[in-house]
């Protein structure tokens, strides 16, 4: 088809794709897009250029993956186009997360672009239920809440997650014994989750028959023992049991036992870098990303487990599920990163309320609440409606002015890219 003149027209309206993966809700996503619900999970809204499902410009009839290929230039601006090779850097999604998802982890770009690399020299198709990686580049992640949102997210200090076992041990679990010791020593995060993961398949139902008594009576706790210190674990160890629920006899109930537990309140953040251990438990929210699709699993998941590359490029290194800190000005509130690829900024307009958004490189909006109207500063495409669960896609080099009253979520490439 003959280039779109992104100068002219540099507002472009998006339909996005919905994958349906069993762990999603099922009324979420339609209700934000004012769509009946099904029978059908809609777990992801892709909003992007990524190869796996760009969204469509009804309008050209074509998909943006189109249009920025045959203007890269035009749609990207020159240093976000030489940057990323003419691609989109970012892809945008709205989760609604019904079930829990795997537990995962995603590489860097150097692992990837090796990994990638390897596999295809070993002839792994890339739709290969066992492939690894299928594509060159790395996939830190930003989390942000649209609803409450529990995460797991990063393995716990040793010393905390120690107690934790401790308690456990003390409510029966006594196949967890020693444990506590070796996740204490040298490398011992390491190597407890090394053999977790390489536990023979006949042993692993004997550990979760220890653990999971105990997990629940710890969760259970609360009603009894109210204002007792150890109650801290409650919510793991309920978690743990439902985990057990969903996916009977997964060691990934015990893994995630080692990890923070996190609960995200609507507009708070996490950032996911790469080599963090992870899984999205239940609640909606903005998913931003480097545009990838590598997802090396650990646990709660029937699909495949490699468990060398694994370890591989798993970051050991303990944290406390800390938050992004968030800068507000005015209406705008920004999310930093500490990567190029991505920037999420959340406009939260009120009556009478306006936002500027300075000319700058490529941009996709999505309006989750309300209605707000964009007005660009140049080109025939001056103004544009942007009604709840509407989205655009926005060329490089394009001033908006945003006006209305609602909350809308900007995507952007980082200012470093």
């Amino acid at each position: 088809m003959t280039p779109v003149d992104l100068g002219r027209s540099p507002i472009l309206e998006l339909d996005s794709v919905i994958r349906p993966y069993a762990w999603g809700s099922r009324d979420f996503i339609p209700r934000l897009l004012g769509r009946p619900a099904t029978d059908q999970p809609a777990a992801e809204l892709w909003l992007g250029a990524h190869p796996g499902a760009p969204s469509r410009i009804p309008v050209l009839n074509d998909d943006l993956a189109g249009v920025i290929a045959a203007d890269p230039v035009g749609a990207l601006g020159r240093s976000v186009a030489d940057s990323s090779d003419g691609r989109l850097p970012f892809l945008l999604k709205v989760l609604a997360a019904e079930s829990p998802l795997s537990l995962q982890v995603h590489p860097t770009r150097e692992q990837a672009q090796a990994g990638f690399i390897a596999e295809n020299e070993r002839g792994v198709p890339l739709d290969a239920p066992e492939r690894n990686y299928v594509d060159t580049n790395h996939k830190p992640e930003l989390i942000c809440a649209l609803t409450e949102f529990d995460a797991l997210i990063g393995f716990r200090p040793v010393a905390e997650t120690a107690q934790l076992l401790h308690e456990l041990i003390e409510r029966g679990a006594h196949r967890l014994d020693g444990y506590p010791s070796r996740l204490l020593a040298e490398g011992g995060l390491r190597e407890v989750v090394t053999g977790l993961l390489a536990l023979p398949d006949a042993a692993r139902p004997q550990l979760l028959a220890s653990v999971l008594p105990a997990a629940q009576a710890l969760a259970d706790a609360t009603n009894s023992h109210p204002d007792a210190v150890d109650l801290a674990w409650s919510a793991e160890c309920a978690w743990a049991v439902r985990l057990a629920e969903d996916f009977p006899g997964d060691i990934g109930v015990v893994l995630a036992l080692l990890l923070n537990l996190v609960r995200l309140h609507p507009g708070q953040a996490a950032f996911l870098p790469a080599g963090q251990v992870h899984a999205y438990l239940h609640g909606a929210g903005i998913e931003l990303m480097a545009s990838s699709d590598n997802v090396l699993r650990c646990g709660l998941t029937v699909k495949h487990i490699d468990v060398p590359e694994l370890l591989r490029i798993v970051d050991f290194t303990p944290t406390s599920g800390e938050l992004v800190h968030p800068e507000t000005t005015g209406a705008l509130t920004r999310f930093p990163v500490p990567v190029p690829d991505f920037e999420l900024t959340l406009l939260g307009l009120r009556a009478d309320q306006h936002a500027e958004l300075p000319a700058a490189g490529p941009r996709i909006l999505i309006c989750t609440s309300g209605a707000v109207r964009l007005r660009s500063t140049g080109g025939a495409d001056r103004d544009h409606e942007l009604p709840q669960g509407h989205s655009v896609f926005v060329a490089a080099g394009t001033a908006v002015r945003v006006l209305g009253a609602g909350d809308v979520f900007v995507a952007s490439a980082g200012s470093e890219t």
